[in-house]
């Protein structure tokens, strides 16, 4: 047995009403000078903003998918002009990427207090869109120190969004357990996660006010975003960040309608984590075959995205997209090359049902 196992430095408050204690958080870092980071149309955010409105010295409002290289710059600035001394991101993966731009230039401290199931506020990964092509690294400085998940703040999500959010996270769990970089632990981290979100997200889709359900995705989404900060990314995360910087499609949906595709075209090179997916499934009592076709029925049963056609991507464009994401180089159990990359994308196009592997 070989492997690595670093574990960055995060702290992370869990809890119902969890939220109510962001001050304390700020205090016990010595803070007093935060920029809040969210959009201008979050209730969340204006919540987190009364509580701490006698600490705030601004609000940066200005979110946008993808995080262009234009709104990272004035976020900076802003972070820069108002004096401050920590950046509290409040809201989906936009929000805590906007603050992970500001932290990467200025090493600000980051406190992040999730909406979605995105998973980016457990990572050192930035990412940053610049003439259509998304760009990605790993950071320490941007790793929040302080994550709340706060399940309440979950319970406003539509259905359509808890359910691509959802599957969001399941390709982070599910990539994680083929990445090089997996551990032991990481690998145990992607099974339970799995598990929980296969128990969770039904319940959390059909009952968006069942505070249980949103306990257990918030968990799993939790140990999603542990997963992919401590392994790494493959095929489906590249393929994703070349639909967003690309051709400006949904992070979320997009995730949702190429991850099955992307576990069938890895099944042959990655024969472990198959079976680490499949067993997760079963032990949230899901009758599966096989692993690409269990996140397939999840997707279906939850009415998550089920295609890039349903989001506007246009098939012609298969082609070049592949190349692209041939060019960034994934590591991947399976060589990328073009013909691998355009198996994936043309089986996303049609969204139909995956058989284990796809050639």
């Amino acid at each position: 047995m070989h492997f690595v196992h670093e574990v960055p430095r995060s702290r992370v408050v869990f809890g119902v009403g969890s939220r109510l204690g962001l001050g304390a958080e700020l205090t016990r870092l010595g803070l007093t000078r935060p920029l809040l980071v969210s959009a201008s149309s979050s209730k969340a955010g204006q919540e987190m903003s009364d509580l701490l409105r006698p600490l705030l010295v601004g609000h940066f409002d200005e979110v946008a998918m993808h995080v262009p290289v234009d709104v990272a710059a004035r976020a900076v600035h802003a972070a820069h002009v108002a004096a401050a001394d920590s950046v509290v991101a409040v809201g989906g993966g936009s929000a805590i990427g906007t603050a992970k731009a500001i932290a990467k230039d200025t090493h600000l401290p980051i406190l992040a207090v999730p909406t979605t199931y995105a998973g980016s506020e457990m990572t050192p990964i930035w990412g940053l869109t610049d003439n259509r092509r998304k760009t990605t690294g790993r950071d320490p400085h941007v790793l929040p120190r302080v994550v709340i998940y706060d399940p309440e703040l979950t319970v406003s999500l539509p259905p359509a969004l808890t359910a691509a959010s959802g599957m969001n996270a399941l390709a982070h769990l599910a990539e994680g357990l083929y990445a090089p970089q997996v551990s032991p632990l990481a690998a145990l981290t992607a099974h339970e996660g799995i598990r929980a979100l296969a128990v969770g997200l039904p319940k959390a889709v059909a009952e968006p006010a069942d505070i249980n359900a949103r306990t257990e995705v918030n968990y799993g989404a939790w140990l999603a975003g542990w997963t992919l900060g401590t392994t790494g990314m493959g095929i489906h995360h590249k393929i994703c960040h070349t639909l967003g910087g690309t051709y400006d499609l949904p992070h979320a949906p997009s995730h949702s309608a190429v991850i099955p595709y992307a576990l069938a075209v890895n099944a042959h090179a990655a024969p472990r984590a198959m079976a680490a997916v499949e067993a997760a499934f079963r032990a949230a009592g899901r009758d599966i075959d096989h692993a690409a076709g269990a996140l397939w029925d999840l997707r279906r049963e939850i009415g998550a995205t089920q295609s890039l056609s349903a989001l506007g991507f246009p098939a012609q464009e298969i082609d070049a997209a592949a190349d692209i994401v041939v060019q960034s180089r994934p590591v991947n159990p399976r060589p990328v090359d073009h013909a691998c990359a355009r198996a994936v994308l043309a089986a996303s196009c049609t969204g139909d049902r995956p058989a284990a592997f796809l050639p």
